[in-house]
C-alpha cells in the first residue's frame, strides 16, 4: 500500500518523475521479497508470453515491440515503447492428472483416474519504461517484474497406500520470478539493440515422494522439507532491424541463468539440487500488410536438455543411478521447438484487435511419464486472442484469453512393465491489463 499511496500523494508538477522513481522502487521490492506468484506455463514450464499484448499474440512479436512488456521478449524493441507503466493480471487454470491401468505389480502408482487439485492461479506482470534524451549511451530504460515459469501439482491422498506414489498426498509447487532492468539504444535508422540483466528468484516445495528416499544419495532431503528458495542471475539481449519500410526482423534470447542449488532437495534433483534456468532463443519477422495491420511469425527454442535435473532420463534409476547424483534420474525433458504466429489490427477507432496461435514440441517422452506425474507438461497447441481499448490519450485497457486443448501421453511404469500411465492436461487463462502513458503521445514506432 505504501507504494500506491506514495504515488497518489505526489504534486502534479513533479508527478511524472516521481511516479517513475516510485514504480521502479515498487517493482524491485516486489521481486526481492518474492511475492510475485508463479506462472504455471505451457511451453514446458515457461510462460508463452508476458503481459496482455504478448499473451493475446501467443508470444509472437520479437520483431514488433510496441509497449513496455518488450523488455521480457526483446529489449531492443523498447526504443519503440512510450514512457509508460503496464500492469496486468492473469487467472490461469491448468487441469491436469494421470490414469493408471494394467497389472500394477511392484509399482507405487495406483490404477484409476487421478486429477490434481489447486486449479486456479493468479499471475501478475509489471513493466515500466523511462525515456530521457539526456540519458548517457541509451535511449530507453525499462524495468519489468514477471513470472517466467513454474509448475504445480497437488494430488490428494489419505495416508500410506494412497496418492500417486503410495505415500499419501503428493505434488510439487515450483515458482520462478524475474526482475530485469533493460537498456535499449538505436544504433542507426531502423536498427536497435538492447540488453537486460536478470535477477532470478525461484522456490520449490515437494511432498509425498518418500518412495524415492531409500535409494537417494541423501534420503533426508528428498521430500517434505518445506519451501526452499534459490537465487540466480543471467542476461537477456536482442536486436531489431527494419529491412524495408514494412518488414522487420528480430532476434532475442536468454542466457542460461545460473542459480544456487535447492539444498533442501539435494537428495532428489540431479547434481545435488542444481536447477538452473535453461537458455532460450527467439527469432521472428513482422510484416505490415497495411499501416494498421501487422502479421507476426516467430520461432523459439528452449534448451531444457542442458540442465541435468530436468533432462536426465528417469530410466537412469533402473540402471542404479541414485536420486541426487550427477547422473541421477530426472524428468527426461528434451529441448523444444516452438512456432508462433500472430496478427494485430490497430486504430479501429479506439480499438486494437489481436489474435495468435502457437505450437510446441513436447518436452516429455513416453519413458518418463511416471516422474512427470509431478509435471505433466504435455500440451502443445495454444489459441489466443485479445484487444486493447484506448480510454484516453494516456490510458488503455487490455484483455487477452487463451485456450490450450487437451493433450495426452502414455508410457510404461518404471517399476512394472505391465503397468501403463497416461498423463493428461488442458488449460485456459484470462488476462486483464491497464497501461498508462506518462507522455501524451507514444514514441514513433518505425
Amino acid at each position: 500500500m505504501g507504494c500506491v499511496l506514495g504515488v497518489a500523494d505526489m504534486r502534479w508538477r513533479n508527478a511524472r518523475s516521481a511516479a517513475r522513481r516510485s514504480v521502479a522502487a515498487c517493482a524491485a521490492i516486489i521481486a526481492m521479497q518474492g511475492i510475485a506468484p508463479p506462472a504455471h506455463a505451457t511451453e514446458g514450464y515457461f510462460q508463452y508470453g508476458y503481459g496482455a499484448r504478448q499473451k493475446a499474440l501467443a508470444g509472437a512479436g520479437v520483431a514488433d515491440s510496441r509497449d513496455a512488456t518488450a523488455a521480457a521478449l526483446n529489449p531492443a524493441g523498447l526504443v519503440h515503447a512510450p514512457a509508460e507503466l503496464a500492469i496486468s493480471g492473469t487467472l490461469f487454470s491448468p487441469l491436469r492428472g494421470y490414469t493408471g491401468s494394467g497389472a500394477q505389480g511392484f509399482s507405487p502408482t495406483p490404477n484409476g483416474v487421478h486429477d490434481s487439485d489447486s486449479n486456479y492461479f493468479p499471475v501478475p506482470n509489471l513493466a515500466f519504461t523511462y525515456r530521457d534524451h539526456g540519458l548517457p549511451f541509451v535511449d530507453v530504460i525499462g524495468v519489468t517484474v514477471y513470472g517466467n515459469g513454474g509448475m504445480n501439482t497437488d494430488y490428494p491422498g489419505n495416508g500410506p497406500g494412497s496418492g500417486p506414489f503410495s505415500f499419501g498426498k503428493a505434488g510439487v509447487d515450483f515458482e520462478q520470478a524475474f526482475l530485469s532492468v533493460a537498456f535499449a539504444k538505436t544504433l542507426a535508422p531502423g536498427l536497435s539493440v538492447g540488453v537486460a540483466p536478470i535477477l532470478a528468484r525461484q522456490q520449490i516445495k515437494l511432498e509425498g515422494l518418500e518412495a524415492f528416499g531409500g535409494a537417494s544419495i541423501d534420503g533426508a532431503h528428498v521430500t517434505g522439507q518445506g519451501t526452499d528458495v534459490s537465487w540466480g542471475a543471467g542476461v537477456r539481449a536482442g536486436v531489431e532491424w527494419a529491412l524495408a519500410p514494412r518488414l522487420r526482423i528480430g532476434v532475442a534470447g536468454n542466457s542460461r541463468i545460473y542459480t544456487h542449488e535447492f539444498e533442501k532437495y539435494r537428495g532428489l534433483f540431479a547434481e545435488q539440487g542444481d536447477f538452473d534456468v535453461p537458455a532460450s532463443l527467439q527469432a521472428g519477422i513482422a510484416f505490415d500488410v497495411t499501416p494498421n495491420l501487422t502479421f507476426l511469425a516467430d520461432y523459439k527454442h528452449i534448451w531444457y536438455g542442458s540442465v541435468a535435473s530436468i533432462a536426465n532420463p528417469s530410466t537412469n534409476i533402473q540402471s542404479g543411478a541414485l536420486p541426487g547424483a550427477d547422473n541421477g534420474p530426472g524428468f527426461g525433458w528434451r529441448d523444444i521447438d516452438i512456432i508462433k504466429v500472430g496478427a494485430e489490427w490497430r486504430n479501429l477507432g479506439n480499438l486494437t484487435l489481436r489474435a495468435g496461435y502457437a505450437y510446441n514440441t513436447s518436452p516429455v517422452q513416453s519413458r518418463d511419464v511416471q516422474f512427470n506425474i509431478l509435471a505433466p507438461a504435455v500440451v502443445q497447441h495454444h489459441v489466443t486472442g485479445g484487444l486493447e481499448y484506448a480510454w484516453s490519450r494516456n490510458l488503455s485497457l487490455e484483455v487477452a484469453g487463451a485456450y490450450v486443448p487437451e493433450a495426452n501421453l502414455s508410457g510404461t511404469d518404471l517399476f512394472s512393465p505391465t503397468h501403463t500411465i497416461e498423463l493428461n492436461m488442458h488449460q485456459w487463462e484470462a488476462t486483464l491489463g491497464v497501461k498508462y502513458r506518462f507522455d501524451a503521445e507514444p514514441a514513433a514506432l518505425k
